[in-house]
């Protein structure tokens, strides 16, 4: 009974050895394969033969840290990024972790995750401090930073620049608003006063021209009026002086002497 269950273990032990073989021999070859596509940039290919690799071997670090650069290349860089972290959980060796690390600087990086870039980038550099590529691009991510701060503080200071100009020229218009109606303002007032003026002038002109009636003598006569008397006396002169010719040429009877 009990050869027989020992030759039973030992024929799952051999089938386990033999399915492990061709499942780690599997794996190499979609690696491999997908490595292959890669360096021809072949990049969609070499995902599919990666992602093969990673569900073949889901704990494998290779197949994700390989898949990582396929995406990368793709320009699917959240992705890649996320492929490279699965690739740095999966080993303890610092040199691999140091290069999955420094992947996911790069990842971040192109993805404009400046901050998070700086912070694995240092994760790489504590693993392997000597690396003079990952220190590289941490300067270059820090100074980016720095530059988008700086960036960022000047379009704040003309941001505040054009605010103070729109409010200097809000000020300006409703000063020159205030100004005409200013102007306008005088301008009928003058109007006004000018009109006011017109009216009073010709309230005092019918005013004398009522005084001078008014003070005008009853008896006074027009100039027609006195020319036409005067032709009348003239007329009534000639009259009587006719008159006193014709009594001049009469014979005058004399009263008797009594």
């Amino acid at each position: 009974m009990n050869l027989r269950i020992n030759i039973a273990l030992l024929t799952i032990a051999a089938t386990l050895f033999i399915v492990g073989n061709i499942s780690a021999q599997s794996v190499r070859s979609l690696i491999n394969k997908g490595v292959e596509q890669y360096k021809n940039e072949n990049y969609d290919d070499a995902e599919i033969n990666f992602r093969k690799a990673t569900e073949e071997a889901p704990e494998d670090y290779r197949g994700y840290f390989d898949l990582g650069d396929a995406l990368y290349k793709k320009g699917n860089y959240e992705e890649a990024a996320k492929a490279f972290m699965n690739s740095s959980t999966l080993t303890d060796d610092d040199i691999a972790k140091a290069k999955a690390f420094h992947n996911i600087g790069n990842s971040l990086l192109k993805s404009n995750k400046l901050k998070e870039s700086i912070e694995a980038y240092k994760n790489s550099l504590k693993l392997n401090p000597n690396d003079l590529e990952t220190k590289y691009n941490l300067s270059y991510a820090l100074r980016k930073m720095q530059q988008q701060k700086n960036q960022k503080k000047q379009n704040k200071n003309q941001n505040k620049n054009d605010k103070n100009k729109d409010k200097n020229k809000d000020q300006q218009n409703k000063q020159n608003k205030d100004q005409q109606k200013k102007q306008n303002e005088n301008k009928d007032k003058k109007q006004d006063q000018n009109q006011q003026q017109k009216q009073d002038q010709k309230k005092d002109r019918q005013k004398n021209q009522q005084q001078q009636q008014q003070t005008k003598p009853k008896d006074q006569i027009s100039k027609k009026e006195a020319e036409r008397i005067l032709q009348a006396l003239k007329n009534n002169e000639a009259k009587l002086q006719k008159k006193l010719r014709k009594k001049k040429g009469k014979v005058v009877k004399k009263e008797k002497d009594w």
